[in-house]
């Protein structure tokens, strides 16, 4: 498996994955990006999915934004309870963002959307 790509278990792929975790999920903005975590109970492991729209730039710019979240995300899988579902969505200022700037925002959204999720 490359070292950017998500194992197949941690992936969302499916439109009604994505649409389920963005309605259900606990939403949690930075100024680069926004995550919808749905703490769902379950076996299955933690699962993350990734929208980079047009708004963030051309094609070069989108999946290079995807592929440092996916690095990103990687990274905070085991804390993430088993049956949870990710959704992070690039806003356009994540395509002049540092790297450094992308790793703070992902991990203070994430611990609030958490937070916000366990205190429900």
């Amino acid at each position: 498996m490359g070292a950017t790509m998500l194992d197949r278990a941690h992936r969302l792929r499916r439109r009604d994955e994505f649409t389920a975790a963005t309605r259900a999920g606990r939403r949690s903005g930075r100024h680069t990006l926004v995550v919808h975590l749905q703490l769902a109970g379950g076996p299955a492991p933690p699962r993350a999915g990734f929208v980079v729209s047009r708004a963030v730039g051309g094609a070069v710019v989108r999946n290079r934004v995807r592929r440092r979240l996916r690095h990103l995300v990687r990274g905070h899988l085991a804390e993430l309870p088993p049956g949870s579902q990710l959704v992070v969505r690039a806003l356009p200022a994540a395509a002049d963002a540092r790297p450094a700037q992308l790793a703070e925002d992902l991990a203070v959204a994430l611990r609030t959307a958490a937070r916000t999720g366990a205190a429900a």
